[in-house]
């Protein structure tokens, strides 16, 4: 059932370092709230934090944190989106789920490994950008690294929104802020982006930035670097009617994605 509305929450928390029954907890208690959401939005690794350990960390396919949100979409009748480290036929993936109350699940394997974190030599690779849909909006996920590279993020498939999960720290925070910015301006979308707060076991500090812009580039919602579930509803008929005035995507180059 297609809706005019999509009501989305950015969940901003410190992840517990390689402990998943830690942060279902956790989370589970930032889950008291009444909102009547249609999508809850997870940072990237949420059940870990960003570790490069996936010999000892990641979960095969389905383990703990996909069950966990199987079992909170049914409960709370939304779709729940993160990305978990990943153990599947012997490789490893930063995984990106899309979980539906009926349990349906729609996976992304993160396309850009971060390099300069040693993650691609833990990790493989994906190679497809599915899209998900949420009554009638058409949703594409990225996660963290991704969010740098704008072939990739082309809105060559007509999404609504761009949502992005990561584990972004403080030192690089002016680049996210940035280039959040850009790819609505670029891709006329919405873009919802969440990243934790707190450190890792890498040392990291992260400083949160969880925020929702718009397709001029406008920031509706900010969290900076409190902890907590912040909650917007995007308009349908405000992105159709300003796509419809600046009609800017149909004027873009043909790239090979």
């Amino acid at each position: 059932m297609s809706s005019s509305f999509l009501r989305i929450g950015l969940a901003q928390f410190n992840i517990r370092w390689e402990d998943p029954s830690a942060n279902f907890k956790h989370l589970e208690s930032l889950m008291q709230f009444d909102e009547g959401l249609d999508f809850l939005l997870l940072p990237e690794m949420w059940s870990t934090g960003f570790t490069m350990s996936p010999e000892t960390s990641a979960e095969p396919s389905p383990g703990p944190a996909l069950n966990w949100m199987i079992e909170n979409a049914r409960r709370h009748n939304f779709v729940i989106g993160g990305s978990v480290a990943v153990e599947d036929n012997g490789q490893f993936f930063n995984r990106w789920y899309g979980v539906y109350p009926d349990g349906k699940v729609v996976s992304y394997d993160k396309k850009h490994l971060f390099s300069f974190g040693k993650e691609d030599l833990h990790y493989t690779p994906g190679q497809t950008r599915p899209l998900i849909e949420i009554s009638g909006w058409k949703i594409m996920p990225i996660v963290c690294y991704d969010l740098r590279f704008p072939v990739w993020c082309r809105n060559t498939s007509g999404y609504d929104v761009l949502v992005v999960v990561a584990n972004w720290p403080t030192p690089r925070i002016h680049h996210w802020d940035a280039l959040l910015r850009a790819r609505a301006i670029e891709n006329q979308s919405y873009v919802a982006a969440v990243n934790r707060i707190g450190s890792d076991g890498n040392g990291l500090q992260y400083p949160g930035h969880s925020s929702i812009h718009d397709m001029n580039g406008s920031t509706l919602m900010d969290l900076k670097d409190q902890e907590g579930i912040g909650v917007y509803t995007l308009d349908q008929l405000a992105l159709t009617q300003y796509r419809d005035h600046f009609r800017f995507l149909q004027d873009q180059d043909k790239f090979t994605v």
